[in-house]
């Protein structure tokens, strides 16, 4: 079956190729501190179904405990070297086979094998917490080639240090009204695309958290990431299929053969 991208919302997917399901920065929840989901359905139990999750950086919305837990024994999850030590709740997870990775790491599971690249975003279990692990970008490589790029800003070593991928997904947003250092927006997430020079892209990370009490803060910077991803990909990258999918949509991408 040809490599199939599912998105949940926020940088939640399921990945699936070679047989093999890899589900990115699990979060399975209607409200998270001062956010609340504002587009799209709290992803059902099929999306808890993975045989390995991907956790990219410490911050709440993208290593959640709560979620993790509801993954089923034995499922292999891939966290940032030093994770268990600055987030204690990872080491309850008993029922998990839990392996810390930093970038250069590669691991295979099923039919894929998952290659750890580096990310440039605050490492941090913010707001608590005086430990750092590195963010992470993973490339997944079974009939496909997919780079899940987690948070990143753009750094000049990012073409380099991916490789040659099929499929990106591309954060091109965030929850707030800002975005602060170590993003990409809509513009810079284009100009990654152009670097990347991948077959397909899906934006992710947009349209789904907002904070409680400031729907009319900004709000522009709620729903036009994915619309601006596509249109300034168009321009920036026009070789690149761009696939803008709806919370719970799926989509086949083009690979190379």
């Amino acid at each position: 079956m040809p490599v199939e991208i599912t998105w949940w919302g926020h940088a939640t997917c399921t990945v699936e190729d070679a047989n093999t399901r890899v589900l990115t920065d699990p979060l399975f929840a209607r409200r998270l501190a001062h956010l609340r989901r504002r587009r799209g359905e709290v992803p059902p139990a099929e999306a808890w179904r993975a045989d390995v999750a991907l956790v990219s950086h410490l911050h709440a919305d993208h290593l959640h405990v709560p979620s993790l837990a509801r993954l089923a024994p034995g499922t292999r999850l891939l966290v940032p070297r030093g994770a268990p030590r600055a987030v204690p709740g990872l080491r309850r997870l008993a029922h998990l086979v839990m392996s810390e990775v930093a970038p250069g790491d590669e691991v295979a599971v099923g039919g894929v094998r998952v290659r750890v690249v580096p990310a440039r975003h605050d490492g941090r279990r913010l707001p608590l917490g005086p430990h750092h692990s590195p963010a992470l970008g993973y490339v997944v490589e079974g009939e496909a080639r997919t780079y899940f790029a987690g948070d990143t800003g753009l750094f000049a070593s990012m073409a380099e240090e991916v490789g040659d991928v099929d499929v990106a997904l591309l954060p091109v947003g965030g929850w707030g009204p800002y975005l602060g250092e170590g993003h990409l927006d809509a513009g810079r997430a284009a100009e990654a695309l152009a670097q990347l020079g991948p077959r397909s892209a899906v934006p992710v990370h947009y349209g789904t958290f907002w904070p409680i009490g400031m729907d009319a803060v900004r709000p522009h910077e709620f729903y036009a990431p994915g619309e601006e991803f596509v249109r300034l990909a168009a321009e920036r990258a026009p070789s690149v299929a761009v696939h803008r999918l709806g919370h719970g949509e799926s989509v086949r991408p083009e690979v190379a053969r």
